[in-house]
């Protein structure tokens, strides 16, 4: 088992709840437009891209897409470019240096990108990403496609690190991203009052601590957004989505399967925020605090949301949150088997506080008791009274494709188990 790292992050956090959205909005080109003021500067070459960074509070937007045959590929952003550390990330750190301006790709994409700096921070098309006195920081509307991104801490295909207040939406990466402590598909690190909506990353992402599908930390809002591709962490925090939540994760899902060691889920490695209407279906494999959504959730919220994929694990392990301590968990369900050694349970693996109007089916799970919970056949288990008896916000509805959004769960009576209203 890895040992915690103890490398200190360049960034303070705070934790800040913002928003929640249930439901998942199609990615759409073009649907929010760069901000007041001057003219946007147009961007057709990487040559242009190159240039952003000499004028960080500018307005951008991007005329075409760029791949390998854009003039300037060759000598910025191909894998021999800059003695074969590829692209240089526009922004980071330090003060002065972050992207203060906008940049709306206009539904185009950047093909092709390589970045290969395994011993840099802030590494991505854009290392840092932040707000300025009057204008706030912002990436919309743009893919990064086929890319391959190698860097140390906050790492990811488009931006490295997003500070306060800041946007990235309408954006989405494809390809491979690796590094060792906050690595994310898309967005390695999220700062209290960052925002990523309506976006997603597909592909694959490596890394060590702190390491997400979409996100590799995060104490801000993911809203709307998914992850589809696979997710290895050699160290702790290691989620489908995001590894780390300190903020709020809704109306998102991820189905790729997630392999890490402690704090270990299907959406979420670890989380002290928020997570509401989402779910995963990938399967999970870990050591220590491993589920089916989440691995820990500790002092947070998990509402309306699921999981159906396979866990394994060795202590507290979950189908849906391997640990919950000093936590909430409501109006939740998990299907997915799951196996372990100390602390194991179909829904939570170990659990501080109370469990109530909580079910679990005996002839599919083969078990017949439970520290938790109330145990039911199948048939009682597809019964609208069952539910209704224990004070579930629950109604029948006339077949699996129908929806009374009115109540938290839905079922098509002696038909269905439940399933949650917002679900398709």
């Amino acid at each position: 088992m890895k040992k915690l790292s103890s490398k200190a992050h360049p960034y303070t956090a705070a934790i800040s709840i913002l928003l929640i959205v249930l439901a998942i909005a199609p990615l759409m080109a073009g649907m929010v437009g760069c901000g007041g003021g001057s003219p946007p500067i147009e961007i057709r070459t990487w040559y242009d891209l190159s240039a952003v960074r000499n004028n960080l509070t500018a307005n951008y937007v991007l005329m075409n897409d760029l791949d390998s045959t854009t003039p300037g590929y060759t000598e910025l952003a191909s894998p021999t470019a800059n003695g074969g550390k590829g692209w240089d990330p526009i922004g980071g750190h330090e003060l002065g240096d972050l992207l203060y301006g906008s940049f709306d790709g206009y539904g185009h994409r950047i093909c092709d990108l390589f970045i290969n700096r395994p011993d840099e921070i802030d590494v991505g098309l854009f290392g840092v990403v932040g707000q300025g006195v009057i204008m706030k920081g912002a990436v919309r509307n743009v893919g990064v496609v086929n890319c391959t991104v190698t860097g140390d801490c906050n790492v990811a295909a488009l931006v490295g690190a997003s500070f306060t207040a800041n946007t990235v939406a309408n954006c989405y990466a494809t390809g491979n991203v690796t590094g060792n402590d906050f690595v994310g598909g898309l967005v390695g690190f999220i700062k209290a009052g960052g925002i990523v909506s309506i976006s997603y990353f597909t592909g694959s992402v490596t890394g060590i601590n702190s390491t997400g599908g979409l996100v590799g930390w995060s104490n801000g809002t993911v809203s709307n957004s998914w992850a589809t591709g696979s997710v290895t962490g050699n160290g702790s925090w290691v989620g489908g989505l995001v590894g780390w939540n300190a903020g709020t994760v809704s109306g998102s899902y991820s189905t790729g399967n997630v392999v890490g060691d402690i704090w270990v889920g299907g959406l979420v490695g670890s989380s002290s925020g928020t997570v509401s209407g989402s779910y995963s279906t990938g399967n999970v494999t870990g050591e220590e605090q491993v589920g089916g959504l989440m691995g820990r959730n500790h002092e947070g919220i998990v509402n309306q949301s699921y999981s159906t994929g396979s866990v394994v694990g060795d202590i507290w392990v979950g189908g849906l949150v391997g640990s919950n301590y000093a936590s909430n968990v409501s109006d939740c369900y998990a299907t997915g088997t799951v196996t372990g050694n100390v602390s194991v349970g179909g829904l939570v693996g170990w659990n501080s506080g109370t469990v109530s109007y909580s079910f679990w089916d005996t002839e599919t799970s083969g078990q017949n008791t439970s520290a938790g919970g109330t145990s039911k056949n199948t048939t009682e288990m597809k019964d609208h009274d069952t539910f209704s008896g224990a004070t579930w916000n629950i109604t029948a509805v006339g077949a699996p494709g129908e929806r009374n959004t009115g109540y938290i769960w839905n079922i098509v009576d002696d038909v269905t188990y439940p399933f949650l209203s917002w679900q398709s």
